[in-house]
């Protein structure tokens, strides 16, 4: 029990270190009828000094998954890095801060950034490889919204299920595990955060569902 406790205390300045205030808040869904699913769908790459990760994001995270491609294409990642990663648990990342070189200010956001209204779906687990958004704790933040920048990937091998239902899981990794590993278990200082800097390049590819199985075995529900 004290070692669960040392960890939720661990998590207040591992997913909510975020201190944005007042930034603009995204329109929630409107429930309309459901979209026609296409045959294709994007496949985000992340490539680092470590190797590279690839993921999809779900279609029943609208909102996060709009986000995410919108960041993603347009560069806002690009320069960006993985700026606190604890073995058996997580590696978090996409902080416009940590462009710069400053490192005390990585993983607090920026003001205008702004927030995505959680998107919890029953199903969406935090399962290795899960894609899940940061957030500010309950306190300030009741309704739980995500950060519309910062993300991690969970690299639990077990998953870090003590947090479903608490914070938006919109993705999976479908390929690149073992570089969430080598992240995860490189030298860090005392705040998490790695001794080099774990820079990252994102793009995004349309491929044929179909195709995206193939590649990497990964198979729609």
């Amino acid at each position: 029990m004290k070692l669960i406790r040392s960890r939720l205390h661990r998590l207040g300045w591992v997913l909510l270190a975020l201190l944005w205030v007042g930034g603009p808040t995204l329109a929630a869904a409107q429930p309309n009828k459901p979209a026609k699913k296409s045959n294709k769908d994007e496949v985000v790459t992340i490539t680092t000094s470590q190797g590279v990760i690839r993921l999809v994001l779900f279609d029943d995270t609208p909102l996060h998954k709009a986000n995410f491609l919108q960041k993603a294409k347009s560069g806002f990642f690009d320069g960006t890095t993985f700026h606190r990663v604890i073995p058996d648990f997580m590696i978090q990342g996409g902080d416009g801060n940590s462009k710069d070189s400053d490192p005390d200010n990585d993983g607090l956001g920026q003001s205008s950034e702004g927030t995505i209204p959680a998107e919890f779906v029953v199903g969406h687990q935090h399962n290795y490889g899960a894609v899940a958004a940061a957030r500010q704790s309950d306190f300030v933040n009741p309704q739980r919204a995500s950060s519309s920048t910062q993300f991690y990937l969970v690299q639990n091998h077990e998953g870090s299920h003590f947090l479903d239902g608490q914070y938006t899981v919109f993705g999976q990794v479908i390929q690149g595990l073992d570089v969430i590993d080598k992240i995860a278990n490189l030298p860090r200082d005392a705040r998490d955060r790695p001794l080099v800097n774990i820079k990252m390049t994102v793009k995004v590819d349309k491929l044929k569902r179909k195709k995206i199985t193939q590649l990497y075995k990964y198979n729609y529900q």
